[in-house]
């Protein structure tokens, strides 16, 4: 008989400062579009199956079967999924971590963990298994099955994690926010800003990137771009006209501004947009069977 012991040593880490909010799986169909939002707490999305584009202020980043993406607080986010390979998706809320890495620091981190792929789903999936059968301690298993998971995660040191503030981003900034949404089309300045919301606009300025990262002209030029691609794609209104209804000042600085977000100006846009959903007709046609004359 043969007896081998492995001793446990003592951590050098205690728990981990977080905790789990909730915990859902999900699937794209047609009649579910995503729009922007952003959370308070740090969202942990594993993609299971599709494809599709993952957005973030500027910047839009292809997603696939296996991507992890790490979206810290108050990051305005959206996705769109592959209308041929809807997107799948677990989704995590933690709250009392944040996450950066060298290429997005404090904003959103995404690497392919297929080599993981295992592990990471028999973790995840067992949080849900808990989640949906609500048994005696299952918010105490879940909480610890989570800092497994983050503790896997962190092995692998492609990211920094950072203790948060459970604080709820700030009222004002949330006017703010939503104000400009609502707004967008008119003619808005940082004056027009710290007049609406009653805050003096240096310090209205820095807490709004303090927050979200980006000054508050920049969220609102990211707001019109958003709306003007949607027009671009759906919409054959002539540029200038784009321009107007999205509260550009002139189709110049529309055009400027666009190429700066995109790095493609938008009649480029428009024509790459056509020519994709030109060549999915052209594959749709030749898939169907024509009926005997």
């Amino acid at each position: 008989m043969s007896n081998e012991v492995y001793e446990v040593p003592k951590s050098r880490r205690g728990h981990l400062p977080v905790k789990l909010l909730y915990v859902t799986k999900s699937k794209f169909n047609k009649n579910w579009h995503s729009t922007h939002h952003a959370h308070h707490f740090t969202e942990l999305m594993y993609i299971t199956e599709g494809k599709g584009t993952f957005i973030f202020y500027k910047e839009e980043i292809p997603v696939k079967e296996h991507d992890f993406i790490i979206i810290n607080p108050n990051v305005d986010h959206t996705e769109k999924s592959d209308i041929d390979h809807p997107l799948e998706y677990i989704v995590l809320g933690i709250q009392g971590l944040s996450f950066s890495s060298t290429e997005y620091p404090g904003q959103v981190t995404l690497y392919n963990c297929k080599e993981e792929q295992k592990t990471y789903l028999f973790y995840l999936e067992q949080l849900i298994k808990e989640a949906k059968n609500h048994q005696e301690d299952s918010e105490l298993i879940m909480q610890n099955i989570l800092e497994i998971l983050l503790l896997k995660m962190m092995r692998k040191k492609t990211f920094n994690v950072e203790q948060t503030s459970t604080k709820k981003i700030s009222k004002d900034i949330e006017f703010i926010k939503n104000y400009i949404k609502q707004h967008f089309r008119e003619d808005i300045s940082l004056d027009t800003l710290a007049n609406v919301s009653h805050i003096n606009k240096y310090y209205l300025a820095h807490s709004f990137r303090k927050y979200l990262g980006v000054s508050p002209i920049e969220y609102l030029i990211q707001t019109r771009i958003r709306e003007s691609k949607i027009l671009l794609e759906t919409t054959n209104y002539p540029i200038s006209s784009i321009s107007t209804i999205t509260g550009f000042s002139s189709q110049s600085f529309f055009a400027q501004s666009f190429k700066r977000e995109m790095n493609i100006s938008p009649s480029k846009y428009r024509n790459d947009k056509n020519a994709n959903k030109n060549k999915t007709k052209v594959k749709s046609n030749k898939g169907k069977i024509k009926s005997p004359t």
